[in-house]
């Protein structure tokens, strides 16, 4: 072929392809880029998992330009990931397409900026969103770290963001540190005037009531083409996620009470305090490494649900632990923290306690036997061997606690576990009258469902009442 031939053809290669290239420039800025419901279909024509993929990667487009590395909390997608340890699968669409309208995010609260717009009264991710073609819904709630008994209002936090795009629903959940060196989200709640229609609030994984975690580690990866950020340990969360249910301690009726009842600010009584919420901290850390869940009980639960604090003259700290939950190395672990065991009641089959002594602050943990409808915990008393039960029954129904669900919350700087039914539980231990201080305790006979169960056989004292 003569030179001039071959010049020719390159040349006209060359414009053919700068053609081409300049079609799919046109075709992207009027059909991909451009707000509103003209997409690219991945398929040749619009379905649904089409319509969900394009709203979940103009989402986070958006989430990366105004760089919020949000992660996924979608708890049907996460199950997904859960059941299949490839993460790879041949559908275009298969993991963050469900069945479900709606797709959870999360994002580190402190990650968020509010850069606001410039030609609008709101941050200017949202007002991006809307310009790409979202209706957005911003929920707000009041900071719970700034309430204290001297103030009980706080700022108002961004708490969820609801982005709306061709009937599908991306919520964003915003999670706080808190002083318990743990995560929280809020509640949602709406206010009046809001749109009802906005999103099947009732579908929601989260707002139905404020969650604490722990911090998950995030790991990168690509599902259904597109870069996300999900929890490491996919199982973990999603058992966390399951129970999360946080509980905000009651400032308000706090307060009244110490308007009535004004703590002990005594020397003796700052020492107790710092040296029960050492105590707790401990006890805490050494039964998480043995994966043993407790959780406040007796006085220490009176305490954080009336007063948000310990009772200064309580002189100890009280726990609860689901005998299914004990194990044999529980003492070993505790003498290893520096504790030493104080005494040891009953056995695994029936009443068991055990009670550690630190720096002259006495642990207390009762073992509670699920019986039925009815939840119960022993005590024993050392001189004469009687045995008592603590029985969490009555003729009315708010005394009966058929196997207690556990709630978080926060005591003295840390993330623990209450019974959710706190008013029930208080209540059934003290009666009514709960609300008033009582100094001169017995725990025989002043719990209102205590019942006598019987004497421990003589030859059996020196193996179930050991005291040290």
């Amino acid at each position: 072929m003569p030179r001039m031939n071959r010049t020719a053809v390159l040349s006209l290669l060359i414009v053919i392809s700068s053609v081409f290239l300049l079609f799919q420039l046109y075709y992207y800025r009027k059909y991909v880029s451009k707000p509103g419901p003209h997409i690219l279909s991945q398929t040749g024509h619009l379905t649904t998992s089409d319509l969900q993929w394009q709203t979940v990667r103009l989402f986070l487009v958006l989430a990366h330009r105004f760089h919020l590395p949000v992660f996924l909390v979608d708890t049907t997608a996460l199950r997904l990931l859960a059941h299949d340890a490839s993460w790879q699968r041949e559908l275009h669409c298969s993991f963050l397409c469900t069945d479900r309208p709606v797709m959870s995010f999360a994002l580190f609260a402190n990650m968020w900026k509010f850069d606001r717009c410039h030609f609008c009264d709101q941050p200017a991710f949202l007002s991006a969103a809307k310009h790409k073609g979202f209706d957005v819904l911003e929920l707000r709630g009041h900071d719970p770290r700034l309430a204290s008994l001297d103030t009980l209002s706080g700022e108002d936090i961004p708490l969820y963001f609801l982005l709306r795009l061709h009937g599908f629903i991306i919520q964003v959940v915003f999670l706080y540190e808190r002083s318990g060196n743990y995560l929280w989200h809020g509640p949602l709640r709406l206010k009046a005037k809001m749109d009802l229609s906005f999103a099947p609030f009732k579908q929601l994984d989260y707002g139905r009531h404020a969650g604490a975690y722990n911090r998950p580690d995030l790991v990168l990866t690509v599902l259904d083409g597109l870069d996300v950020r999900v929890p490491r340990n996919v199982s973990r969360f999603l058992y966390e996620q399951q129970h999360s249910r946080f509980l905000e301690c009651r400032y308000h009726d706090a307060r009244s009470f110490l308007q009535l009842y004004p703590d002990d600010t005594s020397p003796a009584a700052v020492d107790f305090h710092r040296k029960a919420k050492a105590l707790l901290h401990l006890a805490a850390q050494t039964l998480a490494v043995l994966d043993v869940p407790f959780w406040l009980s007796s006085g220490t639960c009176l305490g954080w649900f009336r007063q948000c604090n310990i009772i200064s003259y309580s002189h100890d700290v009280d726990i609860g632990i689901f005998i299914t939950d004990y194990r044999p190395d529980i003492v070993t672990a505790f003498a290893a923290a520096g504790l030493s065991l104080k005494h040891k009641f009953g056995k695994v089959e029936d009443s068991l306690e055990l009670s550690f002594l630190s720096d002259d602050v006495k642990l207390d943990i009762f073992f509670f036997y699920e019986d039925g409808d009815i939840v119960w915990n022993g005590g024993t008393q050392a001189k004469s061997g009687r045995k008592f039960k603590r029985v969490f029954m009555s003729l009315f129904i708010r005394y009966i606690f058929q196997r207690f669900s556990l709630c978080w919350a926060e005591l003295l700087e840390l993330k623990v576990r209450v019974p959710c039914e706190t008013l029930d539980y208080i209540t059934a231990n003290y009666g009514t009258s709960w609300s008033v201080p009582v100094m001169l305790w017995d725990w025989k006979s002043s719990p209102s469902n205590v019942q006598r169960n019987g004497l421990w056989p003589k030859h059996q004292w020196a193996d179930l009442i050991q005291v040290y």
